[in-house]
């Protein structure tokens, strides 16, 4: 089957043997239909982080062999830590060494084998082929949730990129007036799309830096009213320093999250389902190429090109 690989400097299509079901193994296949090229893609590559003998792709969605249409869940919780106990299986230690297309082989290939614990249920309403969306959105609300964000509260998005987006989507879901700091034309349009509004003024009960810069984490912290939550859910490998004296002047509550977990009734990743089920718009507005996967390497390249409009790039095999 196909696969899209590291060769070290980029990405490359290769053969590779397609997986078999074992006995007493419980994994099942997934079929890919739509792999998106995350940022992490992006910065793993030029990190030289990923391994040349792991697919990428840890954004995606697909058909299980019985035709039910699923998104994945990338990571899988050991379930026997004490961040699994209590539902913070983003904290599991495990994780990390578990997750498809960074560790383990990633979606941006015909087909691939999951726990089926990974496997989250879609609703008829929700086209597959948008269903890769699922993943970064769950950041998003995992942030937002542990935010404790409450309707009609001011929210202010630092990052125009596609957890910027969702985030300021997340938060018009939750009854909150959402304002943008961005740089591309496209991501202006893609949040008129999501009725968020443009340059915010004022101060605001919860500022989100989606960018993980030292810029942005200054410019939110000038947006933020005294007491505030700062939300810290963009991130770089980079060392980030704060404006120490501005947070402590407004004595500013600092969250910082990862990834997403069980944080009430349902898993975030069922949440972030249910949310793109209800608001078309969201992926109306983020997905802005579609290509085969055998164009993988332009895609890449398109993605890497935020100023001639690309958000959210997805590979359909």
């Amino acid at each position: 089957m196909r696969a899209v690989r590291s060769d070290g400097s980029g990405v490359q299509i290769v053969d590779v043997p397609a997986q078999r079901a074992e006995a007493g193994n419980d994994r099942v296949r997934v079929r890919v239909r739509a792999a998106g090229i995350c940022g992490s893609d992006l910065l793993m590559l030029e990190k030289s982080f990923l391994r040349p003998d792991v697919t990428i792709g840890h954004e995606f969605a697909g058909v299980l062999d019985d035709g039910r249409e699923v998104a994945v869940q990338p990571t899988t919780p050991c379930g026997n830590c004490e961040f699994c106990a209590r539902g913070a299986y983003q904290l599991c230690p495990s994780c990390i060494g578990s997750t498809l297309g960074v560790s383990r082989a990633g979606g941006m290939a015909d087909e691939v084998w999951v726990d089926p614990v990974c496997i989250v249920p879609l609703a008829a309403s929700l086209p597959v082929g948008d269903a890769c969306l699922v993943e970064p959105l769950a950041v998003a609300v995992h942030g937002i949730e542990r935010s404790g964000l409450v309707s009609g509260q001011r929210v202010a998005v630092v990052g125009g990129g596609t957890v910027g987006l969702l985030a300021a989507a997340v938060a018009r879901a939750r009854g909150c007036a959402v304002d943008l700091v961005a740089r591309h034309a496209a991501q202006w349009r893609a949040a008129e799309t999501l009725q968020v509004g443009r340059e915010p003024s004022g101060l605001y009960d919860l500022v989100i830096d989606a960018a993980g810069s030292e810029s942005a984490v200054a410019r939110a912290v000038e947006l933020a009213r005294p007491e505030a939550t700062l939300l810290m859910l963009g991130w770089d490998w980079q060392r980030v320093v704060l404006p120490g004296y501005a947070i402590a002047a407004k004595e500013l509550v600092i969250r910082a999250t990862v990834t997403y977990g069980h944080q009430s009734a349902t898993r975030d990743v069922d949440a972030a389902a249910a949310l793109l089920a209800a608001a078309p718009e969201i992926a109306q507005a983020l997905i802005t190429h579609r290509m085969p996967l055998d164009a993988a390497v332009h895609a890449f390249a398109v993605a890497r090109d935020r100023a001639g409009g690309a958000i959210k790039v997805v590979l359909e095999p």
